[in-house]
């Protein structure tokens, strides 16, 4: 079967929906060599980040001029003559879209839709933006043959808000990076801690910094933990502007470190270093940054709203309020304080992350691509 996927997000975005895009391709490619997988680019990257190594994954960029100068609307609409040019039998948009005339050139599709945030919190989003944002859902989840919603809590959002039919929707979890899953030897640790400046003791959390991530609870949390907390994210956003002016109004920058330029690699090692994992977010659609650290052994504190107890189950504490600094300090300084509970986390985590093996996705995936 000649498979084609939306690859925007595999070759431009280094976060999360590039993780899961790049993820999905390799596992498929991998467990199913039998299939052609076409990726098709809306213009050429220059960030590097995926470069097919298989025969049989092929990326595919726009060939007329105009499709090259207007590549948004390639992607939107006029791949489908390339996509029936290259005897794409089945498309999946990765990331809540697929183009419009699929279904008139006889193109099966699937597309992922990850989370509704922008209508649970349009706080967070300017008014075009979640205007664009609904219409493309809406569209896709009308006209794809099957979608996959990466977790209950969003499957439950997909049939409130868009409206589509339950029997439609397939519930396919995340997985992530193989780096994730492997087992690093003391000296590599070491050199990574080194690198930068890491102490022997640290509370980590790992996300972009922006409001729904909701890094300020456990800033001002630390105010009272004799601990170090290490951030990997970007703080490009007006909401890190506010949590940096509060490390700096209350002097907590001797306790508190943002990493920079970390590669996947040396975040797995981040992780397995880390005394405590901490995701304090206000909603996601899963969460990945959880089944990463449950992968580590490294305990988890998150929020248990929403999907993070689809993502997590036993192998964390969860908190009552996400915005309880309070409680968000009770929960670090137990797990700081009590190896037992943390081990036990640890081990509890670790068994059910198996849940979420690479493998075990791949399969689920095909069998979305069968019921089109």
């Amino acid at each position: 079967m000649n498979i084609g996927f939306d690859a925007k997000r595999i070759f431009h975005n280094s976060t999360g929906l590039g993780n899961y895009s790049r993820e999905i391709v390799k596992t498929l490619s991998t467990e199913f060599p039998q299939h052609q997988y076409y990726l098709y680019n809306p213009k050429p990257s220059k960030k590097g980040l995926y470069y097919p190594t298989q025969q049989h994954v092929v990326e595919k960029l726009p060939v007329a001029a105009l499709d090259n100068l207007f590549y948004n609307l390639w992607r939107q609409r006029n791949i489908v003559r390339d996509l029936k040019r290259d005897g794409i039998e089945l498309f999946h948009g990765l990331s809540g879209e697929i183009p419009m005339g699929l279904a008139a050139h006889n193109i099966r599709s699937v597309v992922t839709i990850h989370d509704l945030i922008f209508v649970r919190f349009p706080q967070f989003f300017k008014y075009i933006d979640r205007n664009i944002y609904f219409k493309k859902f809406k569209a896709a989840a009308e006209h794809a043959d099957q979608i996959i919603a990466i977790s209950e809590q969003t499957k439950s959002d997909v049939m409130q808000f868009l409206g589509a039919p339950e029997e439609k929707i397939t519930v396919v979890y995340q997985s992530c990076d193989s780096v994730f899953k492997q087992k690093y030897d003391h000296e590599q640790k070491w050199k990574v801690a080194k690198k930068y400046d890491l102490p022997e003791r640290f509370i980590l959390s790992v996300g972009t910094v922006e409001t729904r991530k909701n890094l300020l609870t456990v800033v001002k949390a630390m105010k009272n933990i004799d601990a170090h907390l290490v951030v990997v994210g970007s703080t490009k956003s007006k909401y890190a502007a506010e949590v940096l002016d509060y490390i700096r109004t209350e002097r907590l920058g001797v306790k508190i470190t943002f990493l920079k330029g970390v590669s996947n690699e040396e975040l797995a090692m981040i992780y397995q270093l880390a005394t405590v994992f901490v995701y304090p977010s206000l909603f996601e659609g899963f969460g990945i940054p959880i089944i990463e650290a449950l992968y580590s052994r490294t305990p988890v504190i998150t929020t248990q709203e929403g999907c993070f107890k689809e993502a997590a189950g036993p192998g964390a504490l969860y908190a009552r309020n996400p915005l309880d600094v309070a409680d968000m300090e009770s929960k670090i300084d137990l797990l700081l304080k009590n190896d037992n509970v943390r081990l036990d986390l640890a081990d509890k985590g670790h068994k059910f992350v198996q849940k979420f093996k690479s493998e075990t996705i791949a399969d689920e995936i095909m069998s979305v691509y069968g019921k089109t």
